[in-house]
């Protein structure tokens, strides 16, 4: 039987409170073939539309399909199912007036909102704008053909303005992956998402600039993204090593860390600059390349983190968190998953100052994303892993007064103390930390020169240096720097002269060296030697790693 698209034939039978028009089984052509059948027959309009948009779980973002439809109904009103949260739940108020307030007709019937899949919570503002969309399409006052080849996200204000989302580029990546042509995206949001390529960014303002986009009536070019521009913007830094005075047997050391990756502890009194050396780790690290910046820009969007004027972090990130952070703060955690400062600290540094004064519970849940680089929060809504790949830096003092060692000032703490002091830092956190460093106080003729030290563009050449060879060696492997080689990668690629390794037997016998110590002033050793584009470790290279253990040299007993 030819029936009209838009309309739908029920048997009375079927039949279970439908609002429709009777009519007669002679009334239309279409039905005149039933003439034997002598039940009436009823005709439903269907206004029914569908829309792709997105929905963030963690830093993720799945697909979503909103369903609209509007059906006669003896009171206007509207429902909105698929495990829609809080401000998800609230759109529907949002919707309402912002087409009102756009010139638009809200619909007086029945209306149903799917936000499919079911199973999916949904808590974000994003789904107003393609709710919005697929009411208009619902109630015929917009027709494209558009809709099958882009998605839409965006939050409305009253007006029908739209408002920047987070996760935006979560959903662009996903909306490339899916195949989609384009995304229309708020204004605010159009440079995020253009850092993806292959998909075009539409810009819309506002509700009326989206349906005119649809409808062909407002041409909108896609947004572009110039990288060149944005490293040259975004990825400076404004700090330098050569503020630092004085220190530059410590800032040998962070050369060595940052080119192999290890893992630092700082210790020394208060005030001799160890917060300063932190900070400026990272601006000797090698530039983020394009898949690390889109990694890290992807976490700081989905919890809001970018700035209207930062579309892309090009610099690579540093994070201090105060000693009171809890554990959920710290690697993440929530009802809905969210990343903690581990992963916003993702292809940067993560320095933890005053480290005995953290919770020890705190600081063990670190251990983990240490050796594995990434974090995994479930909870019964699913299961988010966060990206960890940090380059760890701590600092503290040798004692409760912080002045043990000082060649000024006498130490008030007993034995005990000190001993309590450092056993709030657990045996496997300290294990996991290559490079262990003294930073003495400054002399007064180094901190009254006018002459600069070493300077960060200065290290970060040799770190570059460094990491060119390690990107060499590893070419084949999973990881690309020394500080993640495996033992058995270490008996292959730390080859010793003879005269260093009778220099690292002896030091192993007096100094009582664990095995897993042995393996990193290997790996150091390793770094060091990359430093001295050495193909082999020597006995200088050994005794400078060995020096920079200075836990085991002398807070050990």
């Amino acid at each position: 039987m030819d029936a009209v698209s838009e309309y739908s034939i029920f048997e009375r039978s079927e039949w279970m409170d439908i609002h429709a028009v009777f009519i007669t089984m002679y009334s239309r052509n279409v039905l005149k073939q039933r003439q034997h059948e002598f039940c009436p027959l009823i005709i439903v309009r269907i206004m029914l539309s569908r829309l792709l948009t997105y929905s963030l779980f963690g830093i993720e973002a799945n697909p979503v399909e909103v369903e609209v439809d509007i059906s006669p109904g003896a009171l206007p009103k509207t429902i909105l199912v698929g495990l829609a949260e809080a401000a998800a739940r609230e759109s529907t108020f949002r919707v309402e007036r912002a087409l009102v307030n756009s010139g638009y007709v809200k619909p007086s019937d029945r209306i149903v909102i799917n936000l499919s899949p079911a199973d999916l919570p949904k808590e974000s503002a994003s789904f107003d704008l393609p709710i919005a969309l697929g009411l208009l399409c619902a109630s015929n006052q917009l027709h494209s053909d558009k809709f099958e080849d882009y998605a839409s996200v965006g939050e409305l204000a009253l007006d029908g303005q739209l408002r920047p989302v987070r996760g935006i580029l979560a959903m662009t990546l996903e909306a490339k992956k899916q195949g989609l042509q384009g995304i229309l995206v708020p204004v605010s949001n159009a440079q995020e998402a253009a850092v993806v390529e292959g998909i075009d960014i539409i810009s819309v303002g506002s509700i009326a600039e989206a349906v005119g986009f649809l409808t062909d009536q407002v041409p909108i070019l896609p947004v572009n993204f110039n990288w060149k521009e944005a490293r040259t913007e975004l990825g400076t830094y404004n700090i330098d090593y050569s503020d630092v005075k004085g220190q530059e047997l410590a800032k040998r050391a962070l050369t060595v860390a940052a080119a192999g990756n290890h893992h630092l502890l700082m210790l020394g009194s208060p005030g001799t600059g160890k917060t300063l050396l932190a900070q400026r780790l990272s601006t000797i690290l090698p530039e983020l390349s394009i898949e690390e910046s889109l990694e890290t820009t992807q976490i700081y969007s989905a919890v809001g983190r970018l700035s209207s004027q930062q579309s892309l972090l090009m610099t690579r990130p540093f994070r201090s968190p105060h000693h009171t952070i809890s554990e959920p703060g710290l690697v993440g955690g929530g009802s809905t998953p969210s990343p903690g400062e581990i992963s916003l600290a993702h292809n940067g540094v993560l320095f933890l100052d005053e480290l005995p004064e953290f919770n020890r519970k705190t600081l063990e849940v670190l251990r983990q994303p240490l050796e594995e680089n990434y974090v995994t929060i479930s909870r019964v809504l699913g299961t988010a892993k966060f990206p960890a790949s940090v380059m760890l830096v701590a600092a503290m003092n040798p004692c409760p007064c912080g002045y043990q060692g000082d060649p000024k000032r006498r130490c008030q703490c007993s034995p005990n103390q000190v001993e309590r002091y450092r056993s709030r830092i657990s045996g496997p956190l300290l294990d996991r930390i290559d490079i262990h460093i003294e930073v003495p106080p400054v002399p007064f003729r180094e901190l009254s020169t006018l002459a600069d030290g070493t300077n960060s563009s200065q290290m970060k050449e040799e770190v570059v240096k460094a990491r060119e060879v390690q990107k060499a060696r590893f070419q084949s492997e999973s990881i690309k720097v020394n500080g993640k080689m495996s033992p058995p990668q270490i008996r292959i690629l730390c080859k010793l002269t003879s005269d260093a390794e009778f220099l690292l037997k002896s030091a192993m016998e007096s100094m009582g060296l664990s095995a897993r110590a042995h393996d990193k002033i290997l790996r150091i050793s390793r770094t060091i030697a990359d430093l001295d584009e050495s193909p082999d470790i020597t006995a200088v290279h050994l005794s400078e790693a060995i020096n920079y253990r200075t836990l085991d040299r002398t807070y050990v007993t």
